[in-house]
């Protein structure tokens, strides 16, 4: 299947794409930086200057430190966060929506021997999420 990865770079500077978006997916799942890191093989430290990124790209924070409890503090995924996500899935959609036409074409053109029986690593992109469905992937 065809894929198709956006990645917006901003006038400022600052760009936002499937990692990046991926990464906020994972903390809001796991409530932490570490362990979003952990579930997409990186680094803390990489995880940690991607969020710092993202909070200085846009005018508030999408993550924001949980206060520690008994088990320690966390991170937590702000309502900013969320529209961003939100925004950034409905670009893709709203993307592969308007070129899957030429997307089939160039499909059609391809050499069906390149490649074959290696399976394609997982790029990050969104066409595997089966929470975007339906709307990412031609029927």
């Amino acid at each position: 299947m065809t894929r198709l990865r956006i990645r917006i770079d901003f006038d400022t500077g600052g760009s936002v794409g499937p990692g990046k978006i991926m990464l906020l997916e994972r903390i809001r799942e796991t409530g932490s930086i570490s362990a979003a890191a952990r579930t997409l093989d990186m680094s803390y430290r990489r995880a940690w200057l991607l969020v710092d990124d993202l909070n200085r790209i846009f005018a508030e924070p999408v993550v924001s430190a949980a206060v520690g409890g008994k088990h320690g503090g966390g991170t937590a995924l702000t309502a900013f966060g969320e529209r961003v996500i939100e925004h950034y899935r409905a670009v893709e959609r709203d993307a592969f929506a308007a070129t899957t036409p030429r997307l089939e074409a160039l499909e059609g053109m391809l050499n069906a021997g390149y490649g074959a029986g290696s399976d394609p690593a997982d790029d990050g992109s969104f066409s595997g999420d089966p929470g975007l469905k339906p709307g990412c992937k031609p029927a």
